[in-house]
């Protein structure tokens, strides 16, 4: 599964893919150096999972999870306030003309792959599954 995607319904272009992959890195080793002076960023371990660039790359929409999954509210909190020096950052990093305006959600793959194991480990489908196999 591809981990960079874009805004809308259509393929993403390789450059949408290339500039979203660019970005994921940038942002990760930001947070990796601590290089955000923020307490609540800095004893947070963070993972950038996904970046999804608008088709003309002037938005790039970051996906991300706080190890854990908790604090996401307080982390995405965080992120925001720090949003002008991040964006800076990365288009000094990412080698680009214009700075993409970014913005960062929650990942919720990870509460939609929980739910779908709960789904298929439940005893009406393991049944309706047995029933399929014999």
């Amino acid at each position: 599964m591809s981990r960079v995607h874009h805004q809308q319904g259509a393929e993403p272009s390789q450059r949408m893919l290339r500039v979203a992959e660019l970005i994921r890195h940038a942002m990760s080793e930001l947070l990796v150096r601590s290089a955000v002076a923020d307490p609540l960023l800095e004893g947070q371990a963070v993972t950038i999972q996904e970046v999804r660039m608008s088709p003309d790359l002037k938005l790039a929409t970051i996906y991300v999870m706080p190890l854990g999954g908790k604090n996401t509210a307080d982390v995405l909190a965080a992120l925001d306030r720090h949003k002008k020096f991040l964006r800076g950052e990365i288009a000094r990093r990412v080698n680009l003309r214009f700075a993409p305006d970014i913005r960062f959600k929650s990942d919720q793959r990870f509460d939609y792959s929980t739910r779908i194991d709960a789904l298929l480990d439940s005893p009406e489908v393991k049944r309706d599954l047995a029933q399929k196999g014999s």
